[in-house]
Order: structure tokens, then C-alpha cells, then sequence
């Protein structure tokens, strides 16, 4: 699946990489929790979120993750989509809240994030 293929499910705005839409990815992960998603992802995921500041940004260049799609029609600053387009990151806006947005991503094919092997939730 490519990247125009999510802004084509959703009916996505795309607010920053429109040259990088042919970009391929193969699964997803939504969080509002940064550290699970640096706990759970690989290069080609990617991140759906309700969280719009700089951590979002810095998560996706650690993993260097290819497109990030703010929910619920959220739109980053100029200071968030400069540093997108230094990193090569694709910024799309989903009108949908993160549950519909991920339920149209899993109907139209794309699957999530897996958990690693043995991975065990620890009990709190």
C-alpha cells in the first residue's frame, strides 16, 4: 500500500510531502503514547495520533517512520511541518477520530504494527 492510497481511504488532507505519496508502508500503530510506539514500530508503519507537538515529530525521525496522520482534522504548526519536511516526513490531516480512521486503514488493507516476539504485558 502507498502512502496516496491512506490519503485516498480517509480522504486525507495532505498538509506536508505531497511529492512523497508514492512512498510504500505496511503496517500501522495509533498511540497518543510515544513510548509505545518507539516500544512497537518498524521503519514502514504508520503513525496515526491525536498528539500534535515536537515528540511526535522526534519519534517519527528515531524510527524513520514515513507518515504521520494527525486525527480528528488536527493541523501541526509551522514549526512541526518545517521539521517534517527537513526529515522527508509525510503529514496528512484524517478528518475521522483515531478509532474510524484506523477502522477504514484495516477495511482498505493495511494491517498493525505486530508485537514482538515473546512480548509479555507486564502487569501493574
Amino acid at each position: 500500500m502507498t502512502i496516496r492510497d491512506l490519503v485516498n481511504l480517509l480522504d486525507a488532507r495532505v498538509l506536508e510531502g505531497e511529492d512523497k505519496l508514492d512512498t510504500a508502508v505496511e503496517s500501522a500503530c495509533c498511540s497518543d503514547l510515544m513510548s509505545d510506539v518507539l516500544a512497537f514500530v518498524s521503519e514502514k508503519t504508520v503513525l496515526l495520533t491525536g498528539l500534535v507537538n515536537q515528540h511526535v515529530i522526534r519519534t517519527a525521525e528515531i524510527l524513520d517512520l514515513k507518515c504521520i496522520i494527525f486525527a480528528r482534522g488536527k493541523i501541526p504548526g509551522e514549526d512541526i511541518l518545517e521539521k517534517a519536511r527537513d526529515i522527508n516526513l509525510v503529514i496528512l490531516s484524517s478528518r475521522h477520530t483515531m478509532f474510524t480512521s484506523a477502522g477504514l486503514l484495516y477495511t482498505g488493507g493495511l494491517r498493525g504494527a505486530a508485537l514482538p516476539a515473546g512480548y509479555v504485558p507486564k502487569v501493574s
